[in-house]
C-alpha cells in the first residue's frame, strides 16, 4: 500500500533528521581542543541584528588550544568579545586590537566526566526523538488497519519501523562512543 511506504519514509527521514540533531548538539560540547564550530552559537550585534560569529569574521585555530578571531570591521572586536563573554562559553577573549583570540583552557577529569554526562544526555534526547516517531509511526499504521489496511502489510510495516529504530539508534550510540573518547583522551 502506498500510503505505509509514505509513513515509513517519513518515519526514516524524521529519525534521520534527531541523529543530525544529536550530533549538531554533541559537536556543541567542548572536549578541550579549540574548533572553530565552538564559537556557532555566539550572535553578534551587527547593524542591530544578531549575527553568527562566522558571518562577521573569520575564526581560525592557530594551534590546539587557541581561536583567532578576525573581524571583518574592526569596530566589530568589542562586539565579538561582549558576545562571548555573555556567551555560555566560560571563556575570556583576549584582543590585540586587530583580533580577538580565545584560549581554550584544559580540562580536568571531573568537568571531563561532567562532559560525558552531558553528552548521554543529548543522546538519550536523541534517542527518546526516535523512540517518539516510532510510535507515531506505529499509531498512524494500526489507524490505517482500522480504514481497512490489511493487518499483515501493517505487521510488515512495524517491523521495518522497528528495525529503523535500531538502526538510527545505534547510530546515536556510535556518536556517543566518539564523543565519550574525544572528550576522555588527555
Amino acid at each position: 500500500m502506498e500510503e505505509i511506504e509514505l509513513y515509513l519514509e517519513e518515519a526514516k527521514e524524521l529519525m534521520q533528521k534527531a541523529v543530525d540533531h544529536t550530533a549538531a548538539e554533541l559537536v556543541k560540547i567542548r572536549a578541550g581542543k579549540a574548533m572553530p564550530n565552538l564559537l556557532d552559537g555566539v550572535m553578534v550585534p551587527y547593524y542591530g541584528t544578531p549575527t553568527p560569529i562566522n558571518q562577521v569574521s573569520s575564526v581560525t585555530t592557530p594551534d590546539a588550544r587557541t581561536l583567532s578571531i578576525r573581524p571583518f570591521e574592526k569596530n566589530l572586536i568589542s562586539e565579538i568579545e561582549k558576545a562571548i563573554i555573555n556567551s555560555d562559553l566560560g571563556l575570556a577573549p583576549q584582543n590585540n586590537g586587530e583580533v580577538v583570540i580565545l584560549t581554550i583552557p584544559t580540562l580536568t577529569e571531573e568537568r571531563r566526566l561532567a562532559l560525558v554526562k552531558q553528552a548521554k544526555h543529548e543522546c538519550e534526547n536523541g534517542k527518546i526523538s526516535i523512540r517518539t516517531v516510532r510510535k507515531d509511526t506505529n499509531d498512524s499504521l494500526k489507524k490505517l488497519q482500522k480504514e481497512g489496511a490489511s493487518e499483515d502489510e501493517v505487521k510488515r510495516a512495524e517491523d521495518k519501523v522497528q528495525k529503523f529504530t535500531d538502526q538510527y539508534s545505534a547510530k546515536i550510540d556510535e556518536l556517543l562512543v566518539k564523543k565519550e573518547a574525544d572528550i576522555m583522551k588527555v
